[in-house]
């Protein structure tokens, strides 16, 4: 390594330390996210730029930046240190690239500008400000804002980049596709460590933002009021995430089914018979076989004012297509999909589930009333004294808000799926399971 090369390398990692070191000071709480990330000197970026392992930055860009306002330099190291922590790098998917680029800067510079640590601290300009009050957004994560980017025209959009785009992205594209992973660096690249690897990479932020809130509502609670946004984004993403598909898994029971079971098939016994009277075999496999599936169900639907019936919909065919999917029914079932707002509405009843998705395309949402679970209890528990649900091992509840529990346990398990972009905390009895749901996971179909 040349000369000139070492001391640009020493230049540009003394840059970035005195700035760890002011946002350290002042933010104690991102102690492990700040020390997380390494510095490497790399040509391929113009500016600056993280994989969630690494820094990597151009020395002249570093230089000329940290010379003109050193305040601005201590931004983009937040900026890319709050991409970090919410795991923007590995969590694009099939997103459009450059609108979630465009969706997780508007993110973390929101969170920037909601700071009053004088080491970060600017003044929102009006333009900034316009954008931000633009975007028809419940909370400032990077999935919203997303959505809402992609109903926007291309020059909006632009104008959003020259303002809020503050790193390069470059780096996260290795960390979208695994067929990277052993492909050398580029011949400008002078690192010589290979692509980071996606799992790893998440795991580890996953868990440095999960120690980052916990420190903040313990150790540091005197800081919060100067961090802003960011404690409210945290508990965003870091709300606890469900597997929709296994969570109805609860609701299956066990009973037999007719079908073969090969795993009760004996070869050695088979082979003795045929040996024995040639063509009269002695053991056969069962026709018959245990399974764990979900047979009597009931799906309760709130259609109260306040839930579209679009959402609604989208949320029946969600849950219908996980289902079938799994081949988590049996061939014969008892579901009754239930409207309620504070009557009962309507009762749809079915029985075979190939006429389950052709049911629920000519679904009509029925009420528009206030909330009371109540009566949905109240009914359920009829149809069981008239023996229509013998065997009903569980109830899901799709609502947007709050209502009247019941003040008994039913003799079932129960779960309420919340309805809010918001992501509050809402109460529900403790023999209740709770799961809270934003639009986009039933639009989705994701997990929450």
């Amino acid at each position: 390594m040349n000369p000139l090369h070492q001391e640009l390398i020493q230049i540009g990692n003394r840059i970035l330390s005195i700035s760890r070191s002011e946002l350290y000071l002042s933010m104690r709480f991102l102690d492990l996210a700040l020390s997380s990330l390494s510095y490497d000197l790399n040509l391929n970026t113009r500016t600056i730029a993280t994989d969630g392992v690494h820094i990597f930055y151009n020395p002249n860009y570093l230089a000329a930046a940290y010379q003109d306002d050193p305040v601005g330099v201590n931004r983009t190291y937040l900026h890319m240190v709050l991409h970090c922590i919410f795991r923007h790098m590995t969590q694009m998917g099939d997103r459009d690239a450059e609108d979630w680029n465009l969706a997780c800067d508007i993110a973390v510079e929101s969170i920037l500008d909601s700071m009053d640590y004088p080491c970060v601290r600017r003044l929102v300009p009006d333009r900034r400000q316009e954008y931000y009050d633009s975007l028809p957004v419940t909370v400032f994560n990077a999935e919203q804002i997303y959505d809402a980017l992609t109903c926007l025209p291309y020059p909006t959009k632009l104008g959003m980049m020259r303002e809020f785009t503050a790193d390069d992205h470059k780096f996260w594209e290795q960390l979208q596709d695994d067929k990277q992973k052993n492909q050398p660096n580029p011949d400008n690249d002078t690192s010589t460590d290979p692509p980071p690897d996606r799992d790893e990479v998440e795991q580890k932020w996953q868990d440095i933002s999960q120690k980052t809130q916990t420190s903040m509502e313990t150790f540091h609670r005197e800081l919060n009021l100067m961090a802003g946004n960011l404690l409210q984004q945290l508990h965003v993403e870091n709300r606890p995430r469900y597997d929709y598909r296994k969570f109805l898994q609860k609701f299956a029971v066990t009973r037999e089914e007719v079908r073969i079971d090969p795993d009760s098939f004996d070869y050695g016994f088979y082979h003795y018979s045929m040996q024995l009277y040639k063509n009269m075999p002695l053991i056969e496999e069962l026709e018959y076989r245990e399974a764990r599936r979900i047979h009597d169900f009931v799906i309760a639907v709130d259609t109260s004012g306040s839930c579209s019936g679009e959402l609604v919909r989208r949320f029946l065919e969600q849950t219908a297509s996980l289902l079938l999917d799994s081949g988590s029914f049996f061939r014969s079932v008892n579901v009754h999909i239930i409207q309620c707002d504070a009557d009962i509405q309507s009762d749809l009843k079915i029985t075979d589930t190939a006429h389950l998705t052709e049911a629920l395309q000519t679904f009509d949402v029925k009420g528009s009333g206030d909330t009371d679970f109540r009566p949905v209890f109240d009914y359920v528990e009829q149809l069981q004294r008239q023996g229509e649900l013998l065997h009903l091992q569980g109830m899901l509840f799709f609502t947007d808000g709050f209502g009247v529990f019941p003040q008994k346990r039913p003799p079932y398990d129960v779960a309420f799926l919340f309805l809010d972009d918001h992501y509050a905390d809402h109460m529900v009895p403790p023999w209740a399971m709770k799961l809270v749901l934003s639009k986009n996971d039933i639009i989705r179909g994701t997990k929450s």
